[in-house]
């Protein structure tokens, strides 16, 4: 087989086992992280290419992952243009200045290569330290409506009070800022993969909060623009919601080549809803807390669902969340290559 196993999966095609990597699996839950960042801003830790691609390799290295995903933050496009963006410890991405008008659209400026360098230049090291190895480098970026709903609401929100009514009293104008989301996010995803990318996710992380009708009118039309965009660089594409079990048949319409499935539905149920197309998850987080145990059996569970079709790539419904052991994390590796077989001759 001459291309790397996760890139196989991602197309539907046969492959010599089940690959797996974790959403955030660089990052917090590793001591070796912790050890390198020490208490500085992410942001400047993402800013310093030497120090992100070591944090990008350090789960590859740990874990024997089949892919690698860059580090970095969807803000960070926004953050690079000058829109007023940090990241605040225990809280996530808080904005100085909330969109609120017309007049902020001025402030969503054209993204350019220079306001990226750092980015590019993580990419190209990361690639240097994958020569050896089989492992694609998967790069990443925001959907452009979960985009927006940081930078209406001011940080994170449970509610969506401010963006729903954004979208419901002014949609023109939401049309209008997730056009210019739509433009940023394409020259972000077109730069990781000129640079080496083989694959990329976009994360529509809080899709869920919408009704079907409000994703079809005002989250679907941006991520299908975004995907339509980069279709010409053929690398495989993910598409990837939290508490989007309800909207996977209009996720799926969007045309990624991979549909990220949360651990609300069960895979084989997300796999008919997106039309048997390839699938990637789903193993609840949470279910890592638990030890290596409680952890392998609820992997069992999520492969058992996958069967023996291909295009399957497992992967946690959400991301590894802080406090778990790296080597529960090890021992679901290890479960996967062994005893996955979805696609596997």
């Amino acid at each position: 087989m001459s291309e790397p196993v996760f890139l196989r999966a991602c197309r539907g095609e046969s492959v010599t086992h089940v690959p797996v990597w974790f959403m955030r699996q660089a990052g917090r839950s590793l001591p070796e992280y912790r050890e390198l960042r020490g208490t500085g801003s992410i942001l400047d830790a993402i800013a310093d290419p030497a120090l992100a691609c070591e944090v990008t390799m350090q789960p590859v290295r740990r874990y024997g992952v089949d892919a690698a995903i860059l580090f970095s933050d969807i803000i960070v496009p926004y953050h690079a243009i000058g829109f007023g963006v940090d990241v605040v410890p225990g809280r996530g991405p808080v904005i100085a200045k909330p969109f609120t008008n017309a007049a902020d659209l001025e402030r969503l400026r054209d993204l350019t290569d220079v306001d990226i360098a750092h980015v590019t230049e993580t990419v190209d090291l990361v690639l240097k330290e994958l020569e050896a190895t089989d492992t694609p480098l998967i790069g990443f970026a925001g959907a452009p409506f979960t985009v927006a709903s940081y930078l209406v609401e001011g940080g994170p929100t449970r509610e969506f009070a401010l963006i729903k009514t954004l979208m419901h009293t002014e949609p023109l104008l939401f049309d209008l800022l997730l056009e210019r989301l739509s433009d940023i996010t394409v020259t972000f995803l077109r730069a990781q993969v000129a640079h080496g990318a083989r694959a990329v996710q976009l994360f529509d992380s809080w899709a869920g909060a919408l009704t079907r009708d409000e994703y079809r009118r005002f989250a679907l039309p941006a991520s299908e623009r975004v995907l339509a965009r980069i279709a010409d660089l053929g690398v495989p594409t993910i598409l990837f919601g939290v508490g989007t079990g309800e909207l996977l048949d209009l996720m799926g319409s969007a045309n990624s080549s991979v549909m990220g499935i949360d651990w609300h539905v069960d895979l084989d149920e997300g796999r008919r809803r997106v039309g048997g197309r390839p699938v990637q998850g789903n193993l609840d987080p949470a279910r890592c807390l638990g030890g290596i145990d409680v952890a392998v059996q609820g992997a069992r569970e999520v492969l058992a669902r996958a069967g023996r079709d291909a295009g399957h790539i497992f992967n946690l419904g959400h991301g590894v969340l802080p406090s778990t052991d790296p080597s529960t994390l090890e021992a679901v590796v290890r479960v996967v290559h062994d005893e996955g077989m979805a696609g596997v001759q």
